[in-house]
């Protein structure tokens, strides 16, 4: 028993030499209840990262489409339209999913052009 006890203290003993720098007890740091924010890290800072930045709102405002998805929008109701554009795209989804059925590809190729979908809705303006 003693052998284990041992054991122990010499490994916490050995991670406390490695420095893993925890600040307190808890692994994961304090959770004293408050959130984590974004803060950008100061020029006077020695790290060689770049500053965070903090993305909100939608990156695709723009586009052929979006005046009038905006427009349908205001008028059918934010739910309703969330539910319809859902709806479509997943159809839409659907359709590249039996295409790709259809010719025999792989997953991978079929989440591409998933994705490529979805970047090319975002810049017509069907996303804003």
């Amino acid at each position: 028993m003693s052998a284990i006890a041992a054991s122990s203290f010499s490994l916490a003993a050995s991670s406390k030499a490695r420095g893993l720098g925890f600040r307190s007890s808890a692994p994961m740091g304090n959770r004293g209840g408050c959130a984590a924010a974004a803060v950008p890290i100061q020029p006077s800072q020695k790290h060689g990262r770049g500053s965070l930045q903090v993305v909100a709102g939608n990156k695709n405002e723009g586009g052929l489409f979006a005046p009038a998805v905006v427009i349908s929008r205001n008028i059918v109701g934010v739910k309703k339209f969330n539910a319809f554009r859902g709806k479509i795209i997943a159809l839409h989804s659907q359709v590249i999913t039996e295409f790709c059925k259809e010719i025999g590809a792989d997953s991978k190729l079929r989440q591409g052009l998933i994705k490529t979908a979805k970047n090319n809705g975002g810049r017509l303006g069907f996303l804003a």
